[in-house]
């Protein structure tokens, strides 16, 4: 375990995010940052019969105003990406073991009116904690550092990011084919597992992220 990780509460944490979340005793989410459009602040992988498909929260327009804060972030809701997204949750996880046991938890963020995107990553962390039952308490940075003497996993935003570590075997919807990505959104992990979730991602080895 370690006593402290930083890391961004991206939209639905993949599932090495998750697997940091498990394996600290206090979580730091950084909500001093700069937003940046390719990464997984607004952005979450799903997998398909297809393989992977990126769900993505549209975000307004800063008109070149310099660089915007990520809690400056708003969602652009003049598209259905609600119903879009929750359509293609439903039909990529609607036959795992437990996905209609957590339908109506996640059912929430795609029927609500949400406007400020880092306080809609927020709450669906919150969430996804307390489902997997990892009961680490959160803080929120004061400013943004870029060097800092805790456990630093912010890198794992980016949405281009590749990794060395190799993700424990669990049966998914459509993974028999291939690896498991690191990048796929937790929510593989928990529709197929449920409450062995935790135990799952307290047994994956981030030495290679957290050295």
């Amino acid at each position: 375990m370690y006593e402290k990780v930083l890391l961004h509460p991206t939209y639905i944490p993949s599932i090495v995010s998750a697997a940091a979340m498990a394996q600290s005793k206090t979580l730091v989410f950084e909500v001093n940052d700069n937003f940046n459009k390719q990464s997984l602040r607004n952005r979450a992988y799903i997998n398909t019969p297809n393989g992977s498909l990126s769900i993505t929260i549209p975000v307004k327009h800063n008109h070149g105003k310099g660089h915007k804060k990520t809690a400056d972030a708003l969602i652009e809701n003049d598209f259905e990406w609600q119903r879009q997204h929750w359509k293609s949750i439903q039909m990529a996880y609607r036959s795992s073991p437990f996905f209609e046991f957590y339908e109506d938890d996640f059912k929430v963020f795609y029927e609500g009116k949400f406007t400020n995107l880092l306080a809609y990553n927020l709450e669906y962390n919150r969430l996804l904690l307390d489902l997997i039952k990892i009961s680490a308490p959160i803080k929120e940075t004061s400013s943004y550092e870029k060097k800092t003497e805790i456990v630093d996993l912010r890198t794992l935003v980016d949405a281009k990011k590749d990794y060395t570590l190799k993700l424990p075997h669990y049966i998914q919807v459509f993974g028999e084919k291939q690896n498991i990505d690191p990048k796929i959104a937790v929510i593989d992990l928990l529709f197929s597992e449920g409450p062995n979730t935790l135990g799952y991602l307290r047994s994956v080895d981030l030495s290679t992220l957290a050295a």
